[in-house]
């Protein structure tokens, strides 16, 4: 052989950016894979884990986006701050169901909120800022203020003080560096809520440290017990100093979708529709479509897809407790958290419960520090496979793991 034939030549290949190696796997995504492997193994899995309606659209909805995909005139690319129609639909739903009256300057299009709140990071953060981001929480408030390069402040939620965040806590070293304060009420992944009076006290607090509010808010139409949760925007003086996302992924069952508002403070409203209109170029017209009829349109049906998953939660309440865990029972949202016995690791007893029952749920700690020790539950699956899970968990016994 010559030597041509026998040597390799070395092939430079470019790395990865750094700013992508902030970014750790997201859980769901090598969830997956594990459970792919399960299920090619011959096991029934019943999925507890993500929050994903598993309920459809009210049936005007569809029709809507029938409709609108046989004009062959709604085909082409869209603003990416959405149609008029589109932002005056959320203008009216906050009008209507918050008494907010905003203009059309304080209303975006986002393509699912899940978008807006990682670009708000990318509008706001540099290297050197600090993100005020709730412990546990969603994981994009945190991995897009470390994509900005910006650090990451955490502030525990905490049980016996309602997971609400004590504002006053944080250092003022951190303050003086923080520019964006994260909130999600109801939240995720606790399920619990706040008041109107502690929203006040967020908008005074920012409005004296020079922070931008930013409050995800996609679970508010979801509440049981007669319970009503109130927008951040609801409080005097909001509009200066706070963003609201809002979206419809959970309030009409339409997660695949992905669609939603970014509404509030209007500088803060520009700024992220600046960064998106050199990002996306809208989405399609006919979910847009479907979307101004599930924000106008009749809003009954709501209420008995609300009943189904407080009969959900409480069925999965009396499951967990049975398990030895200890819930409080939640007043909004699509979860239950429950705490685990002292001393039993979150992820290892998740683990057996996958392996032993075949009952998927998730870990506390893939939220932050501050859940370790817990568990959540979602309420995304028909009521009988909710309670054959039920009953799975109800015989599971970690110790067989250790």
């Amino acid at each position: 052989m010559t030597q041509s034939q026998t040597t390799t030549p070395l092939v430079r290949r470019p790395t990865t950016s750094k700013r992508l190696a902030q970014l750790p796997p997201y859980f769901f995504h090598k969830l997956n894979a594990r459970l792919a492997t399960l299920a090619a193994a011959g096991h029934d899995v019943i999925r507890m884990d993500a929050g994903s309606p598993d309920l459809p659209p009210a049936p005007h909805i569809i029709a809507a986006l029938e409709e609108s995909a046989r004009n062959p005139g709604n085909h082409g690319y869209q603003s990416y701050n959405g149609t008029p129609a589109y932002r005056d639909a959320w203008r009216e739903f906050y009008a209507e169901r918050f008494g907010v009256q905003l203009a059309d300057s304080e209303v975006t299009m986002v393509i699912g909120a899940k978008e807006g709140v990682f670009n708000l990071s990318q509008a706001y953060l540099d290297p050197g800022d600090i993100s005020l981001v709730p412990d546990p929480g969603y994981a994009p408030y945190a991995a897009g203020a470390r994509f900005a390069g910006a650090e990451v402040f955490h502030l525990p939620l905490r049980e016996r003080e309602s997971y609400l965040p004590d504002l006053e806590a944080i250092p003022a070293e951190a303050l003086k560096r923080a520019k964006l304060l994260w909130l999600n009420y109801p939240n995720n992944p606790t399920g619990a809520v706040a008041t109107p009076e502690f929203f006040e006290r967020v908008v005074r607090f920012a409005a004296t440290h020079g922070l931008l509010v930013a409050h995800d808010a996609p679970y508010t139409e979801i509440t049981y017990d007669g319970y009503v949760a109130p927008s951040i925007l609801q409080a005097p003086g909001a509009l200066e100093v706070a963003i609201e996302f809002h979206s419809v992924s959970k309030t009409y069952n339409m997660g695949g979708w992905r669609l939603g508002a970014a509404v509030g403070n209007a500088e803060a409203v520009r700024a992220l529709s600046t960064l998106k209109s050199n990002i996306d170029s809208g989405t399609f017209r006919g979910v847009m479509d479907a979307a101004v009829a599930a924000l106008t349109g009749d809003q009954a049906w709501t209420l008995e897809r609300n009943a189904q998953y407080r009969r959900r939660r409480d069925l999965a309440v009396t499951a967990l407790r049975r398990a030895g865990l200890a819930v409080s029972v939640p007043k909004a949202a699509i979860y239950v958290w429950a705490r685990l016995p002292e001393g039993v690791d979150d992820v290892a007893w998740v683990d057996g419960l996958l392996e032993q029952r075949h009952v998927s749920l998730t870990p506390g700690s893939i939220f932050g520090p501050a859940g370790r020790g817990y568990v959540r539950l979602s309420l995304c699956l028909a009521d009988a496979r909710l309670e054959e899970a039920a009953e799975r968990i109800g015989r599971y016994d970690h110790r067989q793991s250790l």
